[in-house]
């Protein structure tokens, strides 16, 4: 190691090494990431809530067994907020986009007739399916036709699920031969949509224990899940041709 003379006249070390930067454990770019995917979940939230308003005063300001006629008439309203939030959440997957304020009005306004139908068509029929499983409860023929309502129960839910996930993603298909797709896909990927359908069940039991968790923190991860379930099974019937049917789908 050698030693010169500053211009003031002291020595120095002429080797003396530099400090080192320090490094960062997480770049910026991670920072945006997770403070765009956390914004995008409080928004989506938030959004949600509005969209459901009228459904949400109902179902907390009532007895839902005393109010459930007014509920089934109002649940149609759900669907396009579901279809918008799917929207959000494929928007934020395919390019990281934030601007879930804008992503959520825009795919509600344009897929709100679509949704309406799927919603007032699955909420018709889960009613109907309910009260026969009522009128037979006790009955002699009720351990044999009861199974059959709640499997046809579940079956509606989980064709309206996935539909409406498959909205977005087939703008163009017939509404007939969306919800045929969605029954099939729902039952090919059983395992999927049953995942789907209790990930609904927990979110619907936080929202009537703890609204205020359920709708400002937990709804848009736990819709995320069943999106992401619903986008795998639906994967099978869109291709970069265009999309698929289930006739075709199934050979």
């Amino acid at each position: 190691m050698t030693a010169a003379l500053s211009p003031e006249g002291h020595r120095t070390s002429a080797t003396s090494p530099r400090p080192e930067r320090r490094r960062r454990l997480v770049g910026q770019e991670t920072y945006e990431t997770v403070f765009g995917t956390v914004y995008v979940g409080l928004a989506t939230n938030a959004m949600l809530v509005v969209a459901c308003l009228p459904v949400l005063v109902l179902l907390l300001a009532t007895d839902p067994t005393v109010s459930w006629p007014a509920l089934a008439m109002l649940s149609p309203l759900v669907a396009p907020a579901l279809v918008a939030a799917f929207a959000v959440f494929a928007a934020l997957s395919a390019d990281g986009s934030t601007t879930a304020v804008r992503t959520f009005w825009r795919a509600y306004r344009r897929h709100a007739r679509r949704a309406l139908a799927i919603g007032a068509t699955t909420s018709a029929a889960v009613v109907v399916l309910a009260v026969d499983v009522a009128a037979v409860w006790g009955a002699r023929i009720g351990a044999a036709a009861i199974p059959v309502f709640v499997t046809l129960i579940v079956l509606t839910v989980l064709t309206a699920v996935v539909a409406l996930a498959a909205v977005p993603e087939l703008p163009g298909v017939r509404l007939r031969d969306l919800l045929r797709t969605s029954l099939y896909l729902a039952v090919r990927r059983w395992y999927l949509s049953l995942s789907a359908l209790a990930v609904l069940g927990l979110l619907a039991g936080i929202v009537a224990t703890r609204p205020a968790v359920g709708l400002g923190f937990v709804a848009a991860p736990l819709l995320f899940v069943v999106w992401g379930g619903c986008r795998f099974a639906l994967r099978s019937v869109v291709t970069d041709g265009g999309p698929r049917l289930a006739s075709d789908a199934a050979s």
